[in-house]
């Protein structure tokens, strides 16, 4: 890191804590506070989920995993840009959860199904939310510390310090006064600043590492990869493990039933100005990813290729011998790529993506921080009160949560010790909350027949799979680790018995991933069956109209103005009566452009399921897959660079009508999230 990195990474840092400061003012009252005010435009929307849902460690994480899999799993992630569009566009679930007016999903529950419930859901969210914040901190320092080169140790008047910790404590701080400051209108200001600058650093570090490695290169080495193993073609990596087709299956079942159910960015559901231009957010997120999804895909390639490739043999040796001085083998996973980029990165872009990794590791931790926090002041502990509290008073109640939130994560994060890949490791924490609420979610919005005690029943299924699951996989980890079959719990039963046990669950254990399909399909199915049975014994029907605020019940702007009647065939579309010219517009080009590489999948399967592949060699088709991925990445660039700046601007107005709307709205202090019963 020369001086100009250095800078950069300053301007960012000072930048958005004086953004903060001049923003304070507009966060006025818990409503402000919680979904800043519910004044949210779409551009402004995407871009401010979209960093916060990525963060420093989700980086990491993908560069990770797309160095295992490489461009193959690709192929089949085509089909699900068809799948993300008929989420968004007919706006599943989001759309009629904003209807509700809930500041938060376990409010929703309540609302649908009772207040103990409401507390039952907020724990589990809540706790399965720190689990899986908890390694946050750890995986951003980590990566600071190693791309930037940080010694271990620092002197402090004669004190000598160890960075780690000292690092966490220093942005883990930044991103509590963040929060403090402005509440979820300093978070989506922020983010927003934060998310426009990543996008156009992501598509510039993208053209600049293919420019400097070169595709012959990469096409060099991944053609030699083992039969079964190939990082091209996807119709030859059966031996791949983990992030292989399973994976990706689960990933798209995972789209429809687990459609809101992560509250790690709950805070965003609430925020859009109405519900139509919260689903206007969600079809643009489906092109805001566009730099960020290359970046994802071709620089993991990219660093596969320099650590293979004879010409770059001593680049590679040095990484190497860095990674062999990290002892655990997940944190050594985990930094193989960022240590790269600390190489092959010129002055300025260098201190560009640290900058970016700063901005991300920010724009998650006060995201998240925000979140967990308010889920457990709001579903946890006021629904105890018989009467709400006053807005200072309340304010003050959701800033001490963020504290303990931020204390508890720095202590985990100090002391837990990572056993597998960052994206399983979320799939197994989120599985805790993800695997039963979905089917408690789409039961409450959709059905009039769900129950409460179905609602209860594939709760407490869901959570007991997910928590045996996540038990089992510590306990395996120690067994690995330290010889100690599962804590000792088993011995006795003798060690040889113990060590059986052990041994079986390491080969029979399902990951993080396939825990969530499973309780995903067996949570479904009890609220269905306990629903539908208890209304055949005592037949109740729920007024849906009351709770999405429709008909005799309808709220005054909750509704946006279109252009008058729509036909039935561009309702089929998903089009509705609040569409405008622009919305159509970019809903067509939406279905277009995906539909397009759905058609692009469906012929490129069909050929290659009916070749002749003797023995099992796919080599020959090699040279077609590199020029496919090779055509399709650039594509993706030059859409990127529209997007960037199309995003950008939409932006900035849409920041202006915010503070403006903040500014001159009247306070509703009922508006505090607080059922009366």
């Amino acid at each position: 890191m020369k001086f100009l990195d250095w800078t950069i990474v300053a301007l960012m840092y000072f930048g958005i804590l004086a953004v903060v400061s001049l923003t304070k003012r507009y966060m006025r009252g818990v409503s402000d506070y919680l979904a800043a005010g519910r004044s949210a435009g779409r551009y402004l929307l995407t871009i401010s989920a979209g960093i916060a849902g990525l963060g420093a460690i989700t980086v990491v994480a993908n560069l990770e995993a797309g160095f295992q899999s490489g461009f193959a799993m690709g192929w089949w992630g085509l089909t699900m840009s068809l799948f993300w569009v008929m989420v968004t566009v007919s706006g599943w679930v989001n759309y009629r959860f904003r209807r509700t007016r809930a500041l938060t999903l376990a409010e929703f529950f309540e609302m649908r199904y009772s207040r103990r419930f409401r507390v039952f859901a907020g724990t589990v969210a809540f706790v399965a939310g720190l689990i899986n914040f908890g390694i946050f901190p750890s995986v951003g320092a980590h990566f600071f510390i190693h791309f930037l080169g940080l010694p271990d140790s620092w002197q402090l008047f004669g004190l000598t310090l160890p960075v780690f910790p000292t690092l966490m404590a220093l942005l883990l701080t930044t991103a509590v006064y963040f929060v403090f400051a402005g509440g979820q209108v300093a978070v989506m200001i922020t983010d927003f600043i934060q998310g426009a600058f990543a996008n156009l650093v992501f598509l510039i570090l993208a053209v600049y590492l293919l420019a400097l490695v070169g595709w012959d290169q990469v096409g060099e080495v991944l053609s030699q990869t083992p039969v079964g193993h190939s990082k091209i073609n996807p119709f030859d990596t059966g031996f791949v493990a983990d992030f292989n087709f399973k994976y990706f299956l689960i990933g798209v079942i995972g789209l429809f039933y687990g459609a809101m159910s992560w509250q790690g960015t709950q805070a965003y559901n609430s925020s859009a100005r109405t519900a139509h231009e919260g689903k206007m957010g969600g079809v643009l997120g489906l092109w805001r990813g566009r730099s960020q999804d290359v970046f994802m895909t071709i620089v993991p390639i990219l660093v596969f290729t320099v650590l293979n490739h004879p010409e770059w043999t001593g680049f590679a040796e040095g990484i190497n011998s860095q990674l062999a001085g990290i002892s655990n083998e997940s944190l050594a996973n985990q930094m193989r790529a960022p240590l790269v980029l600390t190489r092959l990165l010129p002055t300025g872009l260098l201190g560009a993506f640290a900058a970016l990794m700063l901005g991300a590791f920010i724009s998650t931790h006060n995201t998240y921080l925000h979140s967990w926090s308010s889920i457990f002041i709001q579903d946890v502990v006021l629904p105890f009160r018989k009467t709400p509290l006053s807005p200072k008073a309340h304010l003050s109640l959701l800033r001490a949560g963020v504290i303990g939130v931020a204390v508890f994560i720095f202590f985990f994060s100090l002391l837990y010790k990572q056993s597998q890949a960052i994206l399983l490791f979320f799939a197994l924490t989120a599985a805790i909350f993800a695997g039963w609420s979905g089917a408690v979610i789409i039961g409450g919005l959709y059905t009039r027949w769900g129950t409460t005690l179905g609602a209860w029943t594939a709760t407490v299924s869901g959570v007991t799979l997910a928590l045996t699951g996540f038990i089992l996989e510590q306990a395996q980890r120690s067994w690995r680790e330290s010889g100690t079959a599962f804590w000792g719990i088993m011995d006795w039963v003798g060690p040889d018995r113990a060590l059986q046990w052990a041994a079986w669950t390491e080969t029979h254990l399902p990951n993080g991933q396939e825990l969530w399909g499973w309780a995903m399909w067996i949570c479904a199915l009890i609220y269905v069956a306990v629903s539908l049975t208890e209304q055949a014994v005592r037949p109740t029907s729920f007024n849906l109209d009351k709770l999405l605020h429709r008909g005799p019940y309808a709220i005054e702007g909750e509704i946006e103005e279109g252009n008058g009647t729509i036909s039935q065939r561009w309702r089929m579309l998903g089009i509705t009566n609040e569409f405008g010219r622009r919305d159509k517009l970019l809903y067509l080009t939406t279905w277009c452009w995906n539909i397009a590489w759905v058609a692009v999948f469906l012929v490129g399967t069909i050929y290659f399921l009916t070749r002749h592949v003797p023995d099992g060699d796919w080599s020959q088709w090699d040279g077609i897959w590199l020029n496919f991925w090779h055509t399709k990445i650039w594509i993706e660039l030059a859409v990127a660079a529209v997007v960037v700046v199309w995003f950008t601007l939409g932006g900035v107005k849409d920041v202006k009508r915010l503070l403006n709307s903040l500014s001159t709205k009247a306070i509703d202090e009922n508006d505090d999230g607080f059922i009366d019963r």
